[in-house]
C-alpha cells in the first residue's frame, strides 16, 4: 500500500513503471539471454545446447590455453584486483607493460588502459574536445562516442556514413579558425564496414582536424598481424587518437586510448573517465597481453577467421540474404522490418542458433537486422548448420 502511494506521488517512479520500452523488452524476451555454460563456440541456455553466432571473440582466444594460464598466473602473483584508480593507488607494473606493448603494436608512442572499452571511447571526445570546438562525426558511430561528444560541450555536425565528400561539404561552411575534431570508427560493428581512411584523412588534413578513431572491431582483425584499421590503410601516424576495447579479439575486458605521449599524458590529466575509474585486474591485463603475443606468434587464428568469414558470406549470398556489403567478420543480416526480423531471430533461436536482434533506432530505419559475428572457433560444420537453419527460417518467413 505504501509503495503504491509512493509511486503515485513520485514522478520518476511513475515514469519507470509506465515505460513502454521496458514493457516491450520483457514481453518479447529478446535480450539479456544468459547462457549457464560455454564450451568453444557452443553455449547452453536453459540446459539447451546452442551455437554462438554473435560473439565478438573473433579469434577465439578466450579459451586459448596460454591466455587461461596467463590469467591464473597473474591472479596468483598480484591478487584479484588493485582496488583503486590508476591516478591514486591502483597503478601496477603489469598495466604499464601492457600499455607499452599495445602502443608499439598500434604504431603509437603511448597508451593508457582503462576499465572498459565504453569508457575509453567516451573519454576520447569528452577529453580532447571542449566548448567552442566543432566535432565532425560519422552519423553511424557507437553510443560510447556519442556519450563523449555530448559530455564534451562542443558543437557537432553529422556527416554521411563513410562519406568523405559529405564531410568536405559540411566543413566548407564552417569557420577556418574554429578548433575541429573528426570522430569515426575503424570498423562499424553493426554494418561491418571499414572506414575509408584514404578518403577521410586528406579532408582532415586540409581542415586541420584532430582525429579520433574507435577501432574496437578492427584490432586483431585487420592490418598486418591484426594491428587494426590504421595499419590496414598504412596511416597509423596520421591519426591523433586510436581508442577501443580489449574485449573483442583480445579476449579480455577493459579499453585503451593510444596516441602521442603528449596526447596520452593530457588524457591522464583531464579525463574523468580515466582518473576516477578503477584499474583493470591482473587477470584482465594478462589475458590481453598474452592475446597480443599470440597475434604475433600464431597467425593461423586470423587466417581461419577470414576463411570462415568468406565461407559464411557465400552462404548468405547463395540464400539471397542482404549482409549490407560487410567487409569484416561482423556480418549483419538485414531484413528491414521489425516484425519480420523478430520472426527470423525467433526461428533461428528455436533452431539452436544464438544471434542478436537490432532494430531502429539502434540501426537506421529500414535496416532492422540480425547481427551475426564470425569467429576462428567456428568450424565448417557449424557454418553449414547455420546455413541450413537460415534456409528453413527464410522459407517460413
Amino acid at each position: 500500500m505504501l509503495r503504491s502511494l509512493l509511486k503515485q506521488q513520485n514522478p520518476v517512479l511513475k515514469r519507470i513503471e509506465g515505460d513502454e520500452g521496458t514493457k516491450l523488452r520483457l514481453r518479447y524476451d529478446i535480450w539479456y539471454r544468459t547462457p549457464e555454460r560455454q564450451q568453444g563456440a557452443r553455449v547452453w541456455v536453459d540446459g539447451r545446447e546452442m551455437l554462438m553466432l554473435s560473439s565478438n571473440d573473433y579469434l577465439g582466444l578466450s579459451g586459448h590455453p596460454r591466455v587461461l594460464e596467463a590469467a591464473h598466473t597473474a591472479a596468483a602473483e598480484w591478487g584479484s584486483s588493485t582496488t583503486g584508480a590508476r591516478l591514486a593507488n591502483g597503478s601496477r607494473a603489469y598495466h604499464t607493460r601492457l600499455e607499452e606493448k599495445l602502443a608499439a603494436f598500434l604504431g603509437k608512442e603511448a597508451c593508457h588502459i582503462t576499465s572498459a572499452g565504453y569508457l575509453s571511447c567516451m573519454s576520447a571526445p569528452a577529453t580532447f574536445a571542449t566548448k567552442g570546438d566543432l566535432i565532425l562525426v560519422d552519423r553511424n558511430v557507437h553510443s560510447s562516442l556519442w556519450s563523449g561528444i555530448i559530455l564534451s560541450g562542443a558543437s557537432y555536425e553529422r556527416f554521411g556514413h563513410n562519406d568523405a565528400g559529405d564531410l568536405g561539404e559540411v566543413l566548407r561552411n564552417e569557420s577556418a579558425d574554429m578548433a575541429k575534431l573528426l570522430v569515426i570508427e575503424g570498423v562499424y560493428s553493426m554494418e561491418g564496414h571499414i572506414a575509408p581512411l584514404h578518403e577521410l584523412l586528406p579532408v582532415a588534413r586540409e581542415h586541420k582536424l584532430f582525429t579520433i578513431m574507435d577501432d574496437a572491431h578492427g584490432l586483431g582483425v585487420l592490418g598486418e598481424g591484426g594491428r587494426g584499421t590504421a595499419n590496414h590503410h598504412q596511416v597509423a601516424e596520421e591519426l591523433d587518437v586510436i581508442c577501443g576495447s580489449l574485449s573483442k579479439a583480445l579476449s579480455s575486458t577493459g579499453g585503451y586510448v593510444a596516441g602521442s605521449r603528449e596526447v596520452v599524458e593530457y588524457l591522464r590529466t583531464h579525463s574523468k573517465q580515466t582518473i576516477f575509474s578503477a584499474a583493470i585486474s591482473p587477470a584482465q591485463a594478462a589475458c590481453a597481453e598474452t592475446a597480443l603475443d599470440i597475434l604475433l606468434s600464431e597467425p593461423e587464428h586470423r587466417e581461419r577467421l577470414w576463411d570462415n568469414t568468406r565461407y559464411y558470406k557465400q552462404i548468405l549470398s547463395d540464400l539471397g540474404l542482404n549482409y549490407w556489403n560487410s567487409e569484416t567478420p561482423a556480418v549483419p543480416i538485414v531484413i528491414g522490418d521489425k516484425e519480420r526480423v523478430y520472426r527470423l531471430w525467433k526461428k533461428l533461436w528455436e533452431d539452436g542458433i544464438f544471434t542478436v536482434l537490432a532494430i531502429s533506432p539502434a540501426v537506421p530505419p529500414g535496416k532492422d537486422l540480425i547481427r551475426t559475428a564470425i569467429s576462428a572457433r567456428h568450424t565448417r560444420e557449424d557454418l553449414d548448420k547455420v546455413g541450413e537453419a537460415l534456409r528453413r527460417a527464410t522459407k517460413r518467413l
